[in-house]
């Protein structure tokens, strides 16, 4: 069983010639009553990634280590700069599936080797307050690394570490690291052990080529002197589509593991794909993006299959804790509790398998072929405001056409869908603009806000439509049982009233949304 910790820390080395090639004095640092001498510990440890250092491209790394008080397997996954989450696994010879799933969609088919031997000889003191809780811990790393192959190459420094305690404030680093500084120390490049030691035995610059996001290849442009960034049509696009993509695996892996909300974002980072390969097809030719825009909805639809329940059992675990408990007649909740724990049961096992199936992974390398060679179509050399403007403003056509519909259907079940076609337009022309945000700046901004109003109304109308569903499914097994129905019908009707309102509002909340100004201001 892996067990998973949040570490925080920073990374120094020497200065200069002047520097301190041990841990400095940090008992006048702001705040530390005590700073206790922990020894010298000797450390082991080999790290593995694919042969085309997919992991090192990711920024991630995978380690089996001996020695100190951690020893086992450590993967660890960046958070932030500075922060990462280390998941750890008990020493075994080869390398832990549990850790393997984890990294699935980074190295997809391929296999883990090792990469570099990093032995450390480390000093560790600890920082402690008043009352004896640790602040932080400080290490001093003599460090040799050794090349796996291709020569043996090797490499030797000294670099400093401090990892805040558990409940530390964050803001507690700035505080040491001044210290730091003043003794001759200075934050380091690398952001981790394996980044310089692929540095230092000349391996840097060839990591990650090939592998994962970083194999595809950057649209060219321009090389003038003051160019900062995408110019082209092409380059914005492309380089939304490689933000979604990189979303993509980044929630992958928290899928993986089982953390809130991420299923649902992993779904809404196929949506934006999909979105941005219909809405920019005068940039990236259609022949080779619908292909791939079938897969991501099938995708969406596999990582969805549980998330309408979750929606209704959220939304009806809520309208019934409002009512009073003279309003509530009968095993209601117990019927909704059934209901919402039928979305868990096998979800786990359901969604390993779909990311760690063939035609999921075959989909992971689809993007990463079209973001190295793009199909890019004639728009994509254009100026970026006259084409992304141009397509934004053809969803929002689109988006105009069926919320006219619906306001002309009569009230009912054609009325609902049509509710619901409109909402799917909404959100079409909210990821339209957001795709052109970098282009296009504050116009593009506000246009996508106009459009989430729209989209958040639509939405709160459609999980009605849902929750009225269900709510006749669990009235008509409750009547079956021989139990009132009176509180299901109840939360029935105000789920009716509510859609109601969703109605009345839309002409008003759209009325604002399509103002001209909004339009025009895309344009100019």
């Amino acid at each position: 069983m892996a067990d998973t910790l949040r570490e925080i820390e920073r990374k120094y080395e020497a200065g200069g010639p002047a520097a301190a090639a041990s841990l400095p004095d940090l008992s006048r640092v702001a705040g530390v009553a005590t700073v206790t001498d922990e020894g010298t510990h000797k450390l082991d440890a080999v790290y593995y990634d694919t042969a085309d250092r997919r992991l090192a491209a990711a920024g991630i790394t995978l380690r089996r280590r001996t020695g100190g008080s951690d020893e086992g397997w450590h993967l660890k996954l960046p958070v932030a700069p500075g922060v990462r989450d280390e998941i750890r696994a008990p020493l075994s010879p080869d390398v832990p599936r549990a850790l393997t799933d984890l990294v699935r969609a980074r190295i997809r088919r391929a296999g883990l080797v090792p990469l570099v031997r990093i032995r450390s000889r480390r000093e560790v003191s600890r920082l402690l307050d008043p009352q004896g809780t640790l602040l932080a811990e400080a290490s001093a790393d003599k460090v040799r690394a050794d090349r796996l192959g291709d020569g043996g190459r090797s490499a030797r420094w000294t670099e400093f570490e401090v990892e805040l305690g558990s409940g530390t404030d964050p803001a507690f680093l700035d505080t040491v690291e001044e210290c730091l500084l003043e003794e001759g120390l200075r934050p380091s490049d690398a952001p981790s052990k394996l980044a310089r030691a692929l540095v230092e035995t000349g391996e840097g610059k060839k990591a990650g080529k090939t592998a994962g996001k970083t194999e595809a290849k950057k649209p060219k442009k321009p090389k003038k002197k003051g160019d900062r960034g995408p110019v082209t049509a092409g380059d914005h696009v492309l380089a939304y589509v490689r933000r979604q993509a990189d979303a993509l695996l980044a929630y992958d892996t928290a899928v993986r593991r089982d953390t809130e909300d991420s299923v649902h974002q992993m779904r809404i980072a196929t949506r934006r794909l999909r979105s941005a390969f219909r809405t920019y097809r005068d940039v990236l030719d259609r022949k080779v993006t619908d292909p791939l825009g079938a897969e991501l909805k099938w995708l969406a639809e596999e990582l969805g299959a549980d998330r309408d329940r979750e929606v209704v059992a959220e939304r009806l675990k809520g309208a019934l804790g409002a009512l009073p408990d003279t309003l509530v007649l009968g095993p209601v909740r117990a019927r909704l509790r059934i209901y919402a724990t039928g979305r868990a049961q096998g979800t786990g096992e359901r969604l390993a398998a779909l990311l760690d199936s063939d035609r999921y992974l075959t989909l992971l390398d689809a993007l990463d072929a079209l973001l190295a060679d793009p199909p890019l179509r004639k728009g994509a050399a254009l100026p970026a405001p006259e084409v992304l403007a141009g397509a934004v403003l053809h969803d929002y056509e689109r988006l105009a056409g069926r919320v006219g519909h619906a306001l002309t259907t009569a009230p009912g079940p054609q009325r609902d869908t049509a509710l619901h076609e409109a909402r799917k337009a909404a959100k079409r022309a909210r990821y339209a603009a957001e795709a052109a945000v970098p282009a296009l700046g504050k116009p593009a901004k506000r246009f996508r806000s106009r459009m989430k109003d729209v989209q958040t109304l639509l939405g709160d109308h459609q999980d009605s439509v849902m929750a009225r569903t269900v709510l006749r499914t669990l009235a008509a097994e409750a009547h079956a049982a021989g139990e009132s129905t009176f509180t299901l019908g109840l939360l029935y009707g105000r789920e009716e009233r509510r859609a109601a309102w969703n109605e009345l509002e839309l002409p008003m909340v759209w009325r604002k949304a399509s103002r001209k100004r909004y339009r025009a201001d895309l344009q100019s």
